[in-house]
């Protein structure tokens, strides 16, 4: 049976469609097969095209039952949910779904407190430090400070944090470049490791920093095609 990993929060503008787009593409690289299921109204698909990941139109309550349960069916298969921003009634429904939720959050004050909130309405959640400034040793250290400060009763409940990446607006693009900077590749295999650390999904996984050997799915295995 599919796994299920959502991406959810009360906050708008922590990442969350980057972070769901690069999860696909770092277990793409990974040899691990995976669906980006979108679900906000307020985005538009993007082409399944040169991805390593395949793309699926869930923004209707019908459609996203049924790719869920489209997913459920398959073995080996991981579906990446984009919850969206500011929608608490659709994140009690795809925490309720999933095997995994995530809760990215930024490097402010307001961020850390929404994603507290949500750490204790979700008690199976993870918190994840999103677009956080790693190549900026100031920065890093006034981040870390804050999140120290401010979440040390959920220290168990925090993942490695995901680089702040300007490249990642790439896999964002309807079309995306045929190659992708190495920063970018690196970055999203060592966020999808985590998942698959967490998940115990290490059994035939391709673990290859050769692009040119990593792989992609067949379009005879592609279950969910792009729906306009």
């Amino acid at each position: 049976m599919a796994i299920l990993i959502a991406i959810i929060g009360n906050k708008g503008g922590t990442g969350k469609t980057t972070l769901s787009h690069l999860l696909c593409h770092g277990l793409g690289l990974l040899g691990q097969k995976s669906a980006c299921i979108i679900t906000d109204t307020a985005r538009e698909p993007l082409t399944p095209e040169g991805r390593r990941y395949v793309i699926a139109d869930a923004r209707s309550p019908a459609m996203l039952e049924r790719i869920v349960g489209k997913l459920r069916s398959l073995n080996d298969w991981v579906g990446v949910i984009d919850g969206g921003g500011n929608r608490p009634e659709m994140d009690k429904r795809l925490y309720a779904l999933s095997d995994l939720v995530l809760l990215p959050f930024r490097e402010s004050a307001e961020d850390i407190r929404t994603v507290i909130r949500d750490l204790e309405q979700f008690p199976r959640a993870y918190a994840v430090p999103s677009q956080w400034p790693l190549n900026n040793q100031w920065q890093k250290q006034a981040a870390d400070k804050l999140v120290a400060q401010m979440m040390a009763p959920y220290r168990d409940r925090i993942l490695k944090p995901v680089p702040a990446l300007s490249a990642t607006k790439l896999l964002l693009l309807k079309q995306i470049p045929n190659t992708l900077p190495t920063p970018l590749n690196n970055a999203a295999r060592q966020f999808a490791r985590q998942m698959i650390e967490l998940l115990d999904l290490s059994d035939g996984i391709i673990d290859s920093e050769d692009d040119e050997n990593d792989y992609r799915i067949p379009d005879e295995e592609i279950p969910l095609r792009y729906r306009r």
